[in-house]
């Protein structure tokens, strides 16, 4: 049984799957093509990605793709704990601008449907943290692009003040200057 709960952000759902269990674990289906067309969301995937953060502390993001190579993600922690964050970068949006945070992990057996028009970045709230994600276009190198991470006008209430990143994601761009290419459907 899936559980679909529609975010304060427009289009954005915290899913949650009820696991069955017995004395040797539990079986969840953790993806129905059905019930997510029920709701009106993306059933075509196209890739499938992956990603270990070794760091309690590490933050990624946050991180988009420019059209024409948007791409809608279904997100859930495999292993550890994540603190997970949506952006609304589309301009005609009622919440452009807001973010929303989620904890995401295999025990709380929630996913992340994030629609085309969001950032998206995490910070690993413990180590060996495994992320998964599903998209529904391919990775576009000249498409991606992202913000800075703790940009003021946004303001996410982050759980570290001094995370580990990439060189590439402390680089990024404000706010301020992003002026979005993104519309709602």
């Amino acid at each position: 049984m899936h559980t679909f709960q529609p975010l304060k952000l427009p289009g954005a759902f915290l899913i949650t799957f009820e696991p069955i269990g017995d004395n040797r674990g539990y079986f969840v289906e953790t993806y129905r093509k059905d019930l997510y067309k029920e709701h009106g969301l993306v059933t075509d995937w196209v890739q499938e990605n992956q990603s270990l953060s070794s760091q309690k502390g590490t933050v990624r993001g946050l991180h988009f793709q420019l059209p024409p190579h948007t791409e809608t993600k279904l997100v859930r922690v495999l292993q550890g704990v994540a603190l997970d964050v949506i952006v609304d970068l589309r301009a005609d949006s009622p919440t452009y601008g807001q973010y929303e945070a989620v904890e995401l992990s295999p025990d709380n057996h929630r996913m992340l449907y994030i629609p085309k028009g969001f950032g998206h970045g995490f910070c690993t709230l413990t180590e060996d943290m495994v992320i998964s994600y599903k998209v529904d276009a391919f990775y576009a190198s000249g498409s991606a692009s992202g913000i800075i991470w703790n940009d003021p006008d946004i303001g996410i209430d982050w759980p570290v003040t001094d995370p580990i990143m990439s060189e590439r994601d402390k680089g990024l761009g404000s706010f301020a200057a992003f002026e979005s290419p993104f519309k709602m459907p």
